[in-house]
Order: C-alpha cells, then sequence, then structure tokens
C-alpha cells in the first residue's frame, strides 16, 4: 500500500460502504410479432428486427405509411375488404344484415384481414408502456372474393414460416417478457398449433418471457359448440413448456377504428356498382345516393374527397349507413391478447408483478360474441385430462366486461398454476441473474459469498415489503444459501463453481372464496 505514496500531501481513499444491489428487470414488456403496413424510418428497413418502441406514435412512425397532407383523405393503415353475400335463411352465425327482406352475410375477403395495427392501439389503451415490434412483412394483395360464412378466417398472407422466424429473432432479445402474435389465429388449425408449441418451446428453453395466446373460433363462437374451438386449441398447444403459456377466450368486440376509417372503398373489393345494386335497387329506389355513387365511379373528375364522399352517402342512404356500422363491428372484432398485454402492464406497474392480472376491465371493450356462464367457465377453467386452463372473458351485469381468470396452461400442476406466480419467478431469476454476473471470476471464497447472500436477501426483502412474497417474517418469505458444505462440495470448488439455493414463498391469488355461515342460537339477557 505504501509503495504508491511517493510524494509528500494529503491522499483521499474512498471506502466503498455499501455491497451491490440488485435491479429488477422489467416485468411488462410485450414483443409483437405480425405484419405492418410499413416498416422502415428514415431509410432504413426494420422487417425482420425486433424494434423497440415506447409509445403508439413511435409505432406510426416507424410501422405504418406517413400522413397525407390536408386536405387530402388520411391514408388508411388498415384497410380490410368485406362483402356482402345474399343468403337464403338467415345466417346462423357470424354478422348479417337485411335489405329489403333478405337476409345478407357480412363476410370479409380474408386474405385482407390483419390484427397487428388495431392490437397494438389496444395495447395501448389498456395501459402499455414499452413494447418490441417485430414486422415480418407488409400486407398482401387481396384475393377479390369473400370467403365462406362459415367458415374461419384463414389468410392466405399470413405465413407460419414469417412468424416463426419472428419469434425466433427475439431468441436474442431479453428484455421482453411476453411473446403476442395476434395473425396466430389467422393461420390454419395446424400452422397455428405448429406456432404455439414454437413459442412455448422457446419461452421455456430462454425462461424470460410467457405467452399469451388467443384461439381459433374465438371471434364467432357457437353458443353451444363453442367447446369444440376450445378442444381444438387444447389438442394443438403440445406437451411443453406450458406453464410458459396463458390463454384467453372470447375476442372482444371493441371501439378501436372509427366509422370513418371504414368507407365504399372496403365495400366488394371497391366495385360500386355492386353496392348500388343495394342502395339504388328497382324496389326502393334512391336517387340521390344513385347520384353519390355515380361522382364516386368518376372521383378523378370530382374535388371532392373519398371522406367527403363517404359523409354525404351516410346521410343519403339509411342502408349504407346500416351496412358501414355492421362492416365497422366485424372488424372491430378483435382477439383479446393486444388488451391483455396492456392490462398486465398497467397490474405490474400499480402493484407488482405478483399480482394477478384479473377482476379487471379491457378498456375499448363494448361487447362479447358469447356471454360466458360459470358452468361455461367451468369447462374452460378446469380440464382434467389436460390441464389446460383457459382464462374467461366474461361479461356481469353492473360491472361490465372483466378478465376473470389468471391461469396459465398448466392449470393440473400446483407449482405453476398461476400467471403471476410464473411471471413472478421469472422476475426474481432474471434479477438475480444479472446482478451475479458482476461476480464472475472473482474469488469462489467466504467473503464473495456473503457479499452474494446479503445482495440477493436485500432484493427479496425488498420484494417481502412489497407484497411480493407472504410470510409474517422475511425467514418465512424466502432463504437464500451458498456456502462450503451448505451448497457446495470441494469438488465444486476446485470445478470453479459456486452455487447460490435461493427459496422463496410466492404470493397465490385468492381464486376461491368461501363463505361458512351458521346459526347461532339467541341468549337470554
Amino acid at each position: 500500500m505504501t509503495a504508491k505514496y511517493k510524494i509528500p500531501g494529503v491522499y483521499v481513499e474512498e471506502v466503498k460502504a455499501f455491497h451491490n444491489s440488485i435491479l429488477p428487470v422489467p416485468t411488462a414488456i410485450p414483443a409483437f410479432v405480425g405484419y405492418t403496413p410499413q416498416a422502415s424510418f428514415e431509410g432504413k428497413s426494420y422487417y425482420n428486427v425486433p424494434k423497440k418502441i415506447t409509445s403508439f406514435a413511435d409505432f406510426k412512425a416507424i410501422f405504418c405509411y406517413p400522413d397525407a397532407p390536408e386536405p387530402a383523405t388520411p391514408i388508411k393503415q388498415y384497410n380490410p375488404e368485406y362483402y356482402l353475400v345474399k343468403q337464403k335463411h338467415k345466417p346462423n352465425k357470424g354478422s348479417y344484415i337485411t335489405i329489403a327482406g333478405e337476409f345478407y352475410a357480412i363476410v370479409p375477403d380474408p386474405n385482407t384481414i390483419y390484427y397487428m395495427y388495431n392490437s397494438i392501439q389496444l395495447f395501448y389503451e389498456n395501459g402499455g408502456g414499452d413494447a418490441y415490434i417485430v414486422s415480418v412483412g407488409t400486407y398482401g394483395s387481396p384475393s377479390k372474393k369473400p370467403m365462406h360464412p362459415e367458415e374461419k378466417i384463414v389468410n392466405a398472407n399470413v405465413k407460419l414460416d414469417d412468424l416463426q422466424n419472428g419469434i425466433a429473432l427475439l431468441k436474442k432479445e431479453q428484455e421482453p417478457t411476453m411473446y403476442i402474435c395476434p395473425e396466430a389465429t389467422l393461420l390454419s388449425v395446424a400452422n397455428n398449433g405448429t406456432l404455439m408449441q414454437s413459442m412455448l418451446f422457446q419461452n421455456s428453453e430462454m425462461q424470460t418471457a410467457i405467452s399469451v395466446f388467443d384461439i381459433i373460433g374465438g371471434d364467432k363462437p357457437d353458443p353451444i359448440l363453442f367447446t369444440e374451438d376450445i378442444e381444438v386449441f387444447r389438442n394443438n398447444t403440445g406437451a411443453k413448456g406450458l406453464s410458459f403459456g396463458c390463454a384467453y377466450y372470447p375476442f372482444i368486440a371493441t371501439a378501436t377504428m372509427l366509422q370513418q376509417d371504414i368507407d365504399f372503398t372496403n365495400l366488394f373489393g371497391g366495385d360500386i356498382t355492386c353496392l348500388e345494386a343495394l342502395l339504388n335497387s328497382p324496389s326502393a329506389p334512391n336517387e340521390i345516393a344513385a347520384e353519390i355513387l355515380k361522382t364516386i365511379q368518376n372521383i378523378n373528375e370530382s374535388d371532392l374527397t373519398i371522406a367527403q364522399l363517404n359523409t354525404a352517402l351516410l346521410a343519403a342512404s339509411n342502408t349504407y349507413a346500416a351496412i358501414i356500422k355492421k362492416v365497422l363491428a366485424a372488424v372491430n372484432m378483435l382477439p383479446p391478447s393486444g388488451a391483455i398485454a396492456g392490462v398486465i402492464t398497467t397490474t405490474d406497474n400499480q402493484v407488482g408483478v405478483w399480482k394477478a392480472p384479473a377482476n379487471t376491465s379491457i378498456v375499448g371493450a363494448v361487447s362479447l360474441p358469447i356471454n360466458l356462464t360459470s358452468a361455461n367457465q367451468e369447462y374452460l377453467n378446469v380440464d382434467a385430462v389436460s390441464g389446460k386452463s383457459i382464462n374467461a372473458i366474461r361479461l356481469f351485469n353492473g360491472l361490465g366486461i372483466l378478465i376473470w381468470g389468471a391461469r396459465t396452461l398448466d392449470g393440473n400442476s400446483n407449482e405453476w398454476r398461476y400467471i403471476p406466480v410464473r411471471r413472478t419467478l421469472i422476475f426474481l431469476e432474471q434479477s438475480c441473474t444479472l446482478a451475479t454476473k458482476a461476480f464472475v471470476f472473482e474469488p469462489n471464497n467466504s467473503s464473495t459469498w456473503l457479499v452474494v447472500k446479503e445482495m440477493i436477501s436485500n432484493f427479496l426483502y425488498s420484494i417481502w415489503r412489497q407484497g411480493g412474497l407472504q410470510g409474517a417474517k422475511p425467514e418465512d418469505a424466502f432463504f437464500v444459501r451458498c456456502g462450503l458444505n451448505e451448497t457446495m462440495t470441494n469438488h465444486d470448488i476446485l470445478n470453479h463453481i459456486m452455487i447460490v439455493n435461493v427459496g422463496v414463498s410466492v404470493v397465490r391469488p385468492a381464486e376461491f372464496i368461501i363463505f361458512s355461515f351458521q346459526q347461532k342460537m339467541a341468549q337470554s339477557s
């Protein structure tokens, strides 16, 4: 020590008074994988590049078309196409409208249906913050024909390989804690199952994130046969990594897209003659609507914008207004995963990762395609064979639409049954793992062991104080062990291995609250 003091004078030495501390890792950073309008910013491409954003404005700047200058009609970021298909009888499921006594099913061109853009909006409406976006491509070409009203939507432009490659890119990212593929339900049933199994396998391999799944058929469930969709889902999720996945049912009807977002360009692939046959039929002529439609057909010769013509047509034809209302409702039927990610973010920020994201409303949800009963949810919540629990989204009178479940797909496991338990363990494991990297190559001796134990104990103590661990005393809530003949042998030390054992008592949600009442005999005074 004295060797460095060679010149007379006063020297100051700072003594380290505090040990290293553990910085808690973020717990609610979803990674959305899917298709976007575009993916470039300032000349740089962001296709197949995990890009972190902090707001919906960031998403629009990088992954959406630039806004058109006024007074031009705003550019549509999402432009689905719908058809009105005449039916002999009232459709059993899906959206329909009655025009002049005839039934018309409202069905999309499946190749124009995408969920990513609206799911990001739902995420931020529900309190979302930081997120990763992996754009695997832009929108594909429409098929220019409607799907069958009884079929499930399968978008030929949504490719399994695209989504799997997008998920694989997240292997290099440690920050995301949730994987979400809003457009996974637009795959075929078999491809959807393959994708879900890939996601669960990667989650279990990395142990840094969970996957939030939507269920095919949740957009227009049959009141009685909806259980078939659940059974198909359970049969296609495999058996690995189930504690790292959770699913929500059904889809939610939202108000994400507004009336001005849908117009005549979204109908019949832009064929105005098909629309004119409905709005100006011989049995119910509408000369004003006919004049507007004529202007639309020659729009290049008109000074009016699409928005202005659409407004005029809405005022001129009640039938057109009813069609737009029905189409808008169909477009706003969205998978819940984006909203769930927002709810989880809000719950984590307000309370902590140990709080179950349930008994909570969904901002933007206005109705449900099926009102599940308690008997229905019993089938979803508990499955004796596979144990794959499905979290219900339910409507309660006076309370509104609530998330009414907090289980992972590993519903038969007493250890990993609940989402907050799995996510809390991920949070604790990753926080401790990242902090202890500072001790790699430090002497494997009692001094280092003591520092590591104190660092982890202080961290767990702070989590216990916040309510993240249960126990009347810290020693009831956790333990940290590290030492020779305690967690390591001489052989371990000779092989340069330091072993730390950590035990925690994680808070579990009160899923079942039971009151016991009994009569008490009156007593004489």
